[in-house]
């Protein structure tokens, strides 16, 4: 399973206040909060952790069905970062969730799979052929006639479209799920 979200930073800065008053309380944990205000830059640190944030819950959302608002329950913790990726993990009602974060001056895109081998196996797509089932979650038919997930996120100019490469994840005979 993965999800996956696109953050356009020019958007964000039309759209969203993150220095509002009770705007950081609200969506992020106490460490979470010592990571934006220790960051050299608090607004990247912002969307990077909201972006760890949305991919994890479409992941989450797809294994349970459940919607719900729970930014505080997802928490992010960052593993390694270098000027243009950064690696981590968000945790979830016991869950991990793996996350891949790309950094560019434009957007900010993060990947997110329960299983961390996915992680390398995710591909982007064409946002064609995908169809939402009676819980919205987006599905795709493969070309040997079987469902296989996908997650779509956009945002102002940018849309990714994202799935798990099957010939790879196939020729790994032991590949687990999630």
């Amino acid at each position: 399973m993965i999800g996956n979200d696109v953050i356009d930073i020019q958007q964000s800065r039309k759209e969203s206040n993150w220095q509002r008053k009770g705007y950081i309380e609200k969506l992020f944990t106490p460490e979470e909060q010592l990571l934006i205000a220790n960051s050299l830059d608090p607004e990247s640190m912002v969307w990077i952790l909201w972006s760890m944030k949305e991919a994890a819950y479409k992941v989450y959302n797809r294994k349970t069905k459940i919607r719900e608002y729970i930014p505080k329950k997802l928490e992010c913790f960052i593993e390694s970062q270098n000027h243009d990726f950064i690696s981590g993990k968000v945790i979830c009602s016991e869950n991990t969730y793996y996350t891949k974060t790309f950094l560019s001056k434009d957007y900010i895109h993060t990947i997110a799979a329960c299983v961390l081998d996915n992680l390398n196996r995710v591909i982007e797509i064409e946002k064609k052929s995908i169809f939402k089932d009676r819980n919205n979650i987006p599905y795709f038919v493969s070309l040997e006639n079987r469902f296989q997930d996908v997650s779509v996120s956009h945002h102002g100019r940018f849309e990714k479209v994202i799935t798990i490469n099957i010939q790879k994840q196939e020729s790994n005979l032991f590949a687990k799920t999630c």
